[in-house]
């Protein structure tokens, strides 16, 4: 192995090892809202989600809640949001409710949603969607108690 080659190789070991800390340390933003920008819910209005049909937001009707921009549909569904975001904003950020309640993150998708006593849930897919409702109460009860410690 030729000297530059071992030397490359040192080099790529002492960052990973020096930038692990920073990295360990690193808490996940409060809202989930991928990896690209600062929008919540894959774009979609969360407002629309209590109105039985869940559909995409505009930029034109925007609001700003906990770091994260939320899109709505119409400046009426903004208005409702603006008034009271908590109401509307779905549960551990949007992240899936099912991995929160296993201590973990993921990505919650707005495909896959349920409204339980008022509240948004998100899941990551239809098969942990399908894992989640066997126990909704049950794993609501988990989330909450691991939330939102898990983001540390």
């Amino acid at each position: 192995m030729s000297r530059l080659i071992r030397f490359l190789r040192g080099l790529l070991a002492a960052c990973v090892l020096l930038g692990a800390p920073q990295i360990a340390a690193a808490a996940k933003p409060e809202t989930y809202t991928g990896l690209i920008g600062d929008v919540a819910v894959g774009g979609y209005d969360v407002v629309s989600f209590f109105q039985g049909a869940p559909v995409k937001g505009a930029d034109a009707n925007k609001a700003t809640y906990k770091g994260a921009v939320y899109l709505f549909a119409t400046p009426e569904n903004a208005g409702k949001f603006k008034s009271n975001p908590a109401a509307y904003a779905p549960q551990y950020g949007g992240y899936c409710a099912w991995a929160t309640a296993q201590g973990k993150t993921a990505p919650g998708n707005p495909k896959f949603w349920r409204l339980v006593n008022g509240k948004l849930y998100l899941n990551y897919d239809a098969g942990v969607q399908k894992k989640w409702e066997k126990d909704i109460p049950g794993f609501i009860a988990k989330a909450d108690a691991n939330w939102p410690g898990i983001l540390k």
